[in-house]
């Protein structure tokens, strides 16, 4: 028996494809959730065809979003008392089948480790890791992102790569490490990316703009600079900045609001199915997601990232820039990002294919 340990919209997005094709081999995979996000899991269940997780390991009634640092200790311990009072019942769930126990989890949020630590400690299961062996090369950045692959790295059986790249890092790693050639965000990209638009009011052309990392909204005076960038950016053609809670909680504390007009236009986040295709038809992104960062550049869409560091790699040198937070590389971008745009890999890869033979190999399903 297989289990997903996931618990963001993210991890939720790159792990539905690999979900169904497992079902497709007449397997039952179960969907345990920490409920890291809670408020649009719901949205994304249902553009993706996902089933209601079987566990919350927080209670339903009781998950609330994670928006902040000082909340993780009081979810993690609630996570870990559910895991190991219903550790029997989860045990059982897994063996129901006669098959080998495997949890697998993804990516790098808080989940990963903890859904890596109760599957290999706690179920005694076996542990597969989608989206292995990315690295920043500095422990501080991006922070808490490359501490947490490095742990779950410890518990994991099997690392499942985007890349040689990342089967380079995972050298000497214990397990088997499988290059699945791509991240599998670009299996569910391919089901949505061409869904009609419905964004009332939406510009002919427009640039888009995601800015959320603790990294950067923390700072006042880079998240102030770069947001009078863009505000700038927008008098040439308009600039659509996606914000969630937290953020629009800054900029009015900041007292940016007044930044925001109808050529800088903010609005809140939008569900994976509605987002995607508003990125596809946008005329350059910049973003400091990683998760964003790998799609612009599988869709060749010129992408600026707003970070120190990033872990991935996809697109870097082509057509994704690293701005290392440093506002001349962003305003060197917004001058340049026509000359950047590339061919489209969408139809290239197929990760979750190769993910779910080799499980198939190994005897999981």
């Amino acid at each position: 028996m297989i289990s997903f340990i996931a618990g963001t919209t993210a991890e939720l997005i790159k792990i539905a494809p690999v979900f169904h094709r497992i079902a497709e081999r007449a397997a039952t995979p179960k969907l345990w959730f920490t409920a890291q996000h809670v408020d649009e899991v719901a949205d994304v269940l249902s553009d993706l065809r996902l089933p209601e997780p079987d566990v919350w390991f927080v209670p339903r009634a009781q998950a609330r979003d994670l928006d902040s640092p000082a909340q993780v200790p009081g979810w993690a311990a609630q996570v870990m008392r559910t895991a190991w009072s219903r550790r029997a019942e989860l045990r059982a769930q897994l063996t129901a089948d006669g098959r080998p126990p495997l949890v697998l989890v993804h990516g790098d949020t808080f989940t990963t480790p903890y859904g890596a630590l109760i599957g290999k400690k706690i179920l005694k299961a076996r542990v597969g890791h989608i989206e292995a062996g990315t690295r920043s090369g500095s422990i501080l950045s991006p922070l808490p992102e490359e501490l947490n692959r490095k742990i779950a790295g410890k518990f994991v059986d099997i690392h499942f790569s985007p890349s040689e790249r990342e089967v380079h890092n995972l050298r000497g790693a214990r397990g088997v490490v499988v290059n699945t050639e791509a991240n599998t965000a670009i299996d569910s990209m391919r089901q949505v990316v061409d869904q009609p638009l419905d964004v009332p009011g939406l510009p002919e052309k427009f640039g888009l703009a995601t800015l959320h990392r603790f990294e950067l909204v923390s700072r006042a005076d880079k998240y102030r600079e770069v947001l009078e960038i863009l505000r700038a950016q927008s008098r040439k053609m308009p600039v659509l900045y996606l914000a969630g809670t937290p953020e629009r909680e800054k900029i009015r504390a900041l007292g940016l609001a007044n930044l925001f007009d109808d050529k800088f236009l903010a609005q809140p986040k939008m569900r994976y199915l509605k987002f995607l295709p508003l990125v596809a038809r946008a005329e350059y992104v910049v973003t400091d997601s990683g998760g964003l960062q790998e799609e612009c550049g599988y869709l060749g869409l010129p992408c600026a990232v707003h970070r120190a560091r990033t872990e991935r790699h996809v697109g870097i040198g082509g057509n994704v820039v690293l701005t290392e937070l440093r506002g001349d590389r962003l305003r060197e971008f917004l001058d340049t990002y026509q000359n950047r745009r590339r061919e489209s890999w969408t139809d290239k890869y197929h990760p979750s294919d190769i993910v779910v033979n080799s499980l198939a190999q190994l005897g999981y399903c």
